[in-house]
């Protein structure tokens, strides 16, 4: 019988040559495999169920930023969520059995949510914290004014912001004013279709030689972030300020305030994009706020998912991180350190045993490694996004100043948890040494005598109005505090 020769396509031979390379490995390839710290992209190690897991998730975390632009509104979003699923307010006084579920609001700007475990909190809790306050631009206390006609409002930046990136787009207004007779009204207006929104103005390029020659971080002062608010004058009167009487007139009309209230008023300008997709593939997500809320929400959800720890999980959402921690809605204050004291007396405990034997991951985010701004990292120990969740042992400036740094014993067992959960993961730093630095919540949590380290989703043109996200990070962070919680 004659032999027929079958002829493949050059793609399929190219194909067959690859398998039969790859089953036919050499000794140095098979050791590298077993010696070399070699993470990978997150979607080699995930089946396609759990790719779809990861995706589906991400619609619920794209929902929660578009409701949550602030802390408030993101205390609010969370606490109604944990009386939907069975939290109940924190009673000092109640005794409590495994698996109860309580919650303590702290003044609408951060929440912790506990579900107690089986094991006495002798032994310590399971704390996972995050920060749910963004870099934005806060109204001054007497913001309203009339230049040229045009009514504007005078702005504070909050947290540290590439001034230009918030010039020439979009904003929504969000907060809470109280008024002088002490009821108050909440804002939020530039979100909804058919809403006014608001900008602050740049310099056209024709006109702009003075300022395109300033160094970057001076090209936009502080000073001149003030928003467009309006142009139209009161009626048909003449006389001075007529385009802020008209403005007046119309927040009287639609919130019954009077100019005074600003005064005790907290209104914050934020983005008013959408989080959306990104990319032909839809593998990643950008928003404004994923830092810190692209930890918050996976850190929350995990929580609400825990039914019956071992361990007693604290999950902690915390406001003024971006600023420093301090005031009395961050973690810099007391209000972890009483609820730890306060949970602890419900079992005749005392709270600084319980926080001596506590651990935590501080969910906060990391540089991803950017392709086109290689120089700031050290490759070798950037993180990366779609290779999973970031475990930055350090953050801190120069010479690791004002940083919580984890043992190797914690980081150990960190490694060890992930990878029997299967939880992608990486090593991550923030930058080269002396290139610039940050902190996150991990020093004031480590302050209090609990091991941490910090855990979180790695973020593209972080604290800029429009930030970026990969969809298997996001759901990794779930993964791993998940594990976290339930180990």
């Amino acid at each position: 019988m004659e032999r027929r020769q079958i002829l493949y396509p050059f793609s399929t031979i190219i194909i067959l040559k690859r398998m039969i390379n790859m089953s036919e490995k050499t000794q140095a390839e098979i050791l590298k495999e077993e010696l070399f710290y070699s993470p990978e992209h997150a979607a080699y190690a995930c089946e396609d169920e759990e790719i779809a897991k990861a995706d589906a998730f991400c619609e619920g975390y794209k929902q929660f930023l578009n409701a949550c632009k602030t802390e408030r509104e993101a205390a609010a979003f969370v606490k109604e969520l944990a009386e939907k699923n069975g939290y109940v307010p924190f009673d000092p006084k109640a005794s409590y059995k495994a698996g109860d579920k309580v919650y303590s609001d702290i003044r609408s700007k951060a929440l912790i949510l506990c579900t107690f475990g089986s094991e006495s909190l002798e032994k310590g809790a399971k704390i996972v914290a995050s920060h749910i306050d963004s870099p934005r631009l806060d109204l001054k206390p007497n913001p309203l004014y009339e230049d040229a006609e045009l009514a504007l409002f005078k702005t504070h930046y909050y947290g540290g912001i590439k001034k230009y990136q918030w010039t020439a787009i979009p904003l929504a207004l969000h907060g809470i004013i109280y008024r002088r007779d002490g009821s108050s009204v909440k804002v939020c207006l530039g979100e909804d279709e058919g809403d006014p929104q608001f900008v602050v103005t740049d310099l056209l390029p024709h006109l702009d030689k003075k300022q395109a020659n300033r160094p970057m971080s001076e090209a936009i002062e502080g000073e001149n972030l003030n928003i467009l608010v309006g142009s139209r004058p009161f009626a048909k009167d003449k006389g001075s300020e007529m385009v802020k009487l008209n403005i007046m007139k119309l927040l009287n009309e639609k919130y019954g305030i009077i100019e005074a209230d600003f005064l005790s008023a907290e209104l914050e300008a934020v983005p008013a994009f959408k989080a959306s997709d990104i990319g032909f593939d839809r593998s990643m997500v950008g928003s404004y706020g994923h830092d810190d809320r692209v930890c918050a929400y996976p850190s929350v959800m995990a929580e609400i998912d825990t039914v019956m720890p071992k361990y007693t999980s604290v999950t902690v959402i915390t406001d003024k991180e971006e600023t420093g921690s301090d005031g009395n809605t961050g973690l810099h204050s007391a209000f972890l350190k009483h609820f730890i004291a306060d949970i602890a007396k419900t079992q005749g405990l005392c709270g600084r045993d319980v926080l001596r034997a506590s651990e935590c991951l501080s969910a906060d985010v990391n540089a991803g490694f950017d392709p086109t701004y290689p120089s700031v990292h050290d490759k070798l120990n950037a993180a990366f996004i779609n290779r999973g969740i970031v475990v930055t042992k350090y953050t801190g400036s120069r010479g690791k100043s004002s940083t919580n740094d984890a043992n190797a014993e914690f980081m150990a067992k960190i490694r060890t948890l992930f990878d029997n959960s299967k939880v992608a993961w990486q090593i991550g730093e923030l930058g080269k040494v002396d290139e610039g630095g940050g902190g996150t919540v991990a020093k004031y949590v480590a302050n209090l005598g609990v091991e941490v380290v910090d855990v979180g989703v790695p973020v593209l043109s972080m604290h800029a109005p429009f930030e970026v996200v990969a969809k298997l990070d996001v759901y990794m962070a779930y993964k791993g505090f998940k594990a976290f919680l339930e180990q």
